[in-house]
């Protein structure tokens, strides 16, 4: 009988150790190895080989015929817009959330429309059959055609789907799946790998589009093997605030759409639901304009979203102030501040600065430079800026206003939602777009914004 040894894989990049150590020599990530029991046999077999038992051919790239990508409308407009415009045919998507914020939901919603047209098959492995009819009543959904299977077994699950032979399936969850050939615990790095693998191999051979729902780990990243992430088409990230009804979806990784495009969703009795106009609920319920608020354009994959930042400076009674910021970068708040002593002649080194944005939005994109600043010199002098006020632009380290992307589109959403004033880097400023009753404001560098205010 073949002796079993223990390996510790790295669950970031998935290289193999003898011997457990704190960091991988591979990727160098900390704490990533985990325990992992294999025979040899297992670990021959656990080699997936191509998609085809056929050689493949090399083919001239320009002698390749183009067919119409086939697209499935999910019934959701928002996750339709996520995945790029409807879930393609043979595509996998994963989707990661924290516990109980709707991923099981919405994926039952989507199957109940798509069963109207399509084929569909639900593969539970944590919940049982009457919890998912139970919740399919609960949400008044029409699951007359929903085919479902309990079942966490991959190769029962391939047996099943090539004789039922949807068009779309879902598995619910990845980590919940294991495969025979390997004797480790469901969830550990081999089994999820593997499981995947098989998954993702059938739905390409099949043409099937697949949904694959993954857990996330504390720190709100997918677990399991960095490797996952590679395998699939999509990636999907469901966030929230847990004391709020609002859900977004983002797409951190696709190759059939654009990349950090952004679905916003409320929460309600009869499950989830599209917000046609997600602007609205992130602006200001302030009913007189308030010190430190102030509204900036945000650029989220395909469309403009207008945010509310808000600022707290407050006396330190510290020798090191703290500056805190929620869905922002704490780092560039820091360089921020720098730029505002050293090109505004506004010093901060007694206060403690805390910023924020609205609704549980992260915005990483540099076009919130401005805005972090202007509500910080409103937050530290004590004036409210104009509720009608809207600003974009980057901050650079010599202190000039550096343009930003879609700048134009950005300036359409401010008159859609209704603003009178526009503070934008000159660069961005329209050419050939005229605003009727908007004052748009061009500034070339911090000195001349913050005269402006």
């Amino acid at each position: 009988m073949a002796k079993s040894k223990t390996l510790f894989i790295c669950t970031q990049c998935g290289s193999q150790h003898p011997k457990w150590t704190g960091n991988c020599s591979g990727c160098n990530a900390w704490n990533s190895l985990v325990e992992e029991t294999i025979t040899p046999q297992q670990a021959a077999s656990s080699r997936f080989t191509g998609y085809a038992d056929a050689q493949s051919e090399i083919t001239i790239l320009s002698d390749i015929k183009l067919t119409e990508t086939l697209r499935y409308p999910t019934g959701l407009s928002e996750l339709d817009r996520v995945l790029g415009g409807g879930l393609i045919a043979g595509s996998v998507v994963l989707i990661g959330g924290d516990p109980g914020i709707g991923k099981s939901t919405i994926l039952l919603q989507t199957l109940c429309y798509l069963s109207q047209s399509q084929k569909v098959l639900y593969v539970t492995g944590e919940e049982s059959l009457q919890q998912v009819a139970l919740r399919a009543r609960r949400l008044d959904l029409s699951a007359d055609h929903l085919h479902l299977l309990a079942e966490t077994q991959v190769e029962q699950i391939l047996l099943s789907a090539k004789e039922n032979k949807p068009n779309i399936m879902v598995i619910d969850s990845i980590q919940t799946a294991f495969t025979e050939i390997l004797q480790s615990a469901p969830g550990s790095v081999g089994q999820v790998r593997e499981s995947a693998a098989q998954l993702v191999r059938y739905a390409k051979q099949t043409h099937t589009a697949l949904f694959l729902v993954g857990h996330v780990t504390k720190d709100g990243t997918l677990a399991g093997p960095r490797v996952l992430e590679h395998m699939v088409d999509t990636v999907l990230y469901f966030e929230g605030e847990q004391d709020s009804r609002f859900r977004v979806i983002r797409a951190i990784k696709n190759r059939f759409g654009a990349v950090n495009e952004l679905g916003v969703f409320a929460m309600t009795d009869k499950g989830l639901k599209e917000i046609n106009n997600p602007s609205a609920i992130f602006l200001s319920r302030h009913h007189t304009p308030v010190p430190g608020s102030i509204i900036m354009a945000a650029w989220e994959g395909t469309r403009p979203l207008l945010v509310e930042v808000q600022a707290l400076v407050n006396q330190s009674y510290s020798q090191n102030p703290r500056r805190i910021a929620q869905g922002l970068d704490q780092n560039r708040l820091v360089m921020l501040l720098a730029v505002l002593q050293r090109h505004g002649g506004i010093t901060t080194h007694d206060q403690d600065v805390f910023a924020n944005v609205v609704g549980g939005m992260r915005v990483s994109e540099t076009a919130s430079d401005l805005a972090i600043l202007l509500a910080v010199m409103s937050s530290l002098r004590n004036r409210p800026l104009s509720h009608e006020l809207m600003v974009f632009g980057e901050v650079g380290l010599a202190g000039e206003i550096r343009p930003v992307q879609s700048g134009q589109e950005r300036l359409r959403e401010a008159a859609k939602q209704g603003f009178k004033q526009i503070i934008m880097p000159k660069s961005n400023s329209a050419k050939n777009l005229s605003f009727d009753q908007i004052k748009i404001m061009p500034v070339t560098s911090l000195k001349e914004a913050l005269e402006l205010i």
